[in-house]
């Protein structure tokens, strides 16, 4: 299959073939049982990412540095999960377990021990994605977590790009949130572009970023050319969600997330800001987001 390198796994049932990459555990193809292609195929042009994986922070940190426990350190947007090589865990037909944990290059920017298994499952037209972080060490492990999936706009179902829209389970009337020029969230928010549930697409609403729903209301959504299939989208426990694309990229993402990047301004520790979570010493955490394709809204 174009697209696979060296090392990739790949899954299938009757209704996908996914091939999933150890390089950041990022998906790297998912096409139907017609052969249709729906994620993004990372043209450089636009943006070579196709679904990475945010950890252990989503975003951006002010100035690439953060603090915690009166050290500080340099982190890299969105952390370094995403440029790791996760250990192929087990494998069978339909799923593919990865691990990343902790090492001297990891510790050098993040002080602290930790387990970061990724699960991928097929069943049907459904894939299912599963995060488990679990702390090992003796000391709460602080962390964010955030899934970054590139589906095709337009979907391959034959609706024009224009005609596509996001519908989301529950109202959105909530003001929304969107980054600084140096990728921190900005202190302005906007009225919410929903429309009952509804969220039109169009390449102005991505002129500055990402359009970024704090505390969102839905566990999930449908993405797709309104009468038409499209993708349906959950992601239980996951408090926040950004939709994003490059004006004129073939691309949506549709960004479930645990947490953000700094609040411009944020100076604070890195415990205490909003959105990260603490994983107390022998507990996990699990971060979960699924996906069916080719269904209705």
């Amino acid at each position: 299959m174009s697209g696979e390198k060296t090392g990739d796994v790949v899954i299938a049932s009757d209704g996908l073939t996914v091939t999933v990459s150890p390089d950041g555990a990022e998906l790297r193809r998912i096409v139907d049982d017609e052969g249709r292609d729906l994620l993004w195929d990372g043209d450089p042009k636009f943006w070579t990412g196709r679904a990475p994986l945010l950890f252990p922070i989503v975003g951006a940190v002010a100035g690439g540095h953060y603090r915690v426990d009166g050290a500080e350190y340099a982190l890299e947007k969105h952390g370094f999960a995403r440029r790791s090589r996760f250990e192929v865990v087990e494998t069978g037909a339909d799923f593919v377990l990865f691990r990343l944990t902790d090492s001297d290059a990891t510790r050098a920017v993040y002080p602290f021990a930790f387990s970061l298994e990724m699960r991928f499952e097929v069943a049907g037209h459904r894939l299912a994605m599963t995060a488990t972080l679990t702390n090992p060490g003796e000391v709460s492990l602080p962390a964010s977590f955030g899934f970054h999936p590139a589906l095709r706009w337009p979907l391959p179902y034959g609706a024009e790009r224009g005609e596509h829209v996001v519908r989301f389970d529950a109202l959105e009337p909530e003001a929304v949130r969107t980054v600084t020029p140096d990728g921190l969230i900005a202190a302005e928010r906007f009225t919410s572009p929903v429309e009952g549930h509804m969220l039109t697409l169009r390449d102005e609403l991505f002129a500055v970023d990402a359009v970024i729903f704090e505390d969102v209301r839905s566990r999930g959504l449908w993405y797709g050319g309104a009468g038409g299939k499209g993708v349906r989208v959950d992601f239980p426990g996951m408090p926040d969600l950004g939709i994003w694309t490059k004006p004129g990229a073939g691309y949506l993402c549709i960004e479930p997330w645990q947490g953000m990047a700094d609040p411009d301004g944020y100076a604070g520790d890195f415990r205490a800001k909003p959105g990260v979570v603490e994983v107390a010493s022998g507990a996990t955490r699990v971060f979960a987001m699924q996906m069916e394709f080719g269904v209705s809204a």
